[in-house]
């Protein structure tokens, strides 16, 4: 697993896509923080800034995911890795904290914004570090799904369009749930809501029913790698 963890976050820095990840996330965190903060004054509030990076997940987190399973397809690689006397699940988990730990770093890089905050005024650290803490969740989550989906194909742009699908569809989800009169309907779309899972965090209070719910996608759709993966070396 470390060996694969270090060839995958080396290679983010070794190509474009680690780049335009990071440079993305920064430009769009910049833009949320300045519009939902420092215009706002006397009104701004975190939770919107939260809110809008969240959201941002729908376009950044494929940048990561994409190429992770599917290049492997695609440069006939995957031969070697899936007839190479190693586990399955050690490769993916190699793969996820590489991104994972991609995703990490360049949130801190972006919690810079938050210093003029404590600079000019007093804040609510319980809020902040609920939502960020939901946020590391919640990327956790859609990162699993983005490696599971770039297993399922050797396109890249095919890997990124399915992952934007799914990523914006858990978090929408549940938006149109209070327009269903089918109540039975409701409360299942509500369940599967990611972002309706949020709120407690942005009050600065720990939802553990939350905490295993973001936990359990994540280990699903990993296992759900692993399981592709085992059905293609022993086809």
């Amino acid at each position: 697993m470390v060996a694969i963890y270090k060839r995958e976050l080396k290679a983010y820095f070794t190509t474009f896509i680690g780049y335009a990840f990071i440079a993305s996330f920064l430009i769009l965190s910049g833009i949320f923080f300045t519009l939902a903060v420092l215009s706002q004054a006397n009104d701004a509030d975190i939770t919107v800034y939260y809110t809008g990076v969240i959201f941002s997940f729908i376009v950044l987190i494929p940048l990561l995911t994409m190429k992770l399973f599917s290049d492997e397809k695609k440069l006939r690689t995957e031969t070697l890795l899936l007839t190479a006397p190693v586990n399955l699940f050690s490769v993916v988990l190699g793969k996820f904290f590489a991104s994972f730990t991609m995703f990490l770093l360049t949130m801190a890089s972006a919690s810079i914004n938050l210093i003029p905050m404590y600079v000019y005024g007093e804040q609510n650290t319980m809020i902040i570090l609920g939502n960020m803490l939901s946020i590391v969740l919640m990327g956790g989550a859609f990162i699993a799904v983005g490696i599971f989906l770039s297993a399922m194909t050797e396109n890249q742009l095919v890997a990124a369009v399915s992952t934007i699908a799914v990523i914006a569809s858990f978090l929408v989800i549940g938006m149109f749930s209070t327009s269903i009169g089918f109540t039975p309907l409701r409360v299942v779309l509500n369940f599967f809501s990611v972002f309706n899972r949020y709120t407690y965090f942005t009050y600065g209070m720990i939802d553990y029913a939350a905490l295993i719910y973001y936990f359990s996608i994540t280990v699903l759709f990993v296992f759900l790698t692993v399981r592709v993966l085992e059905r293609r070396r022993w086809a």
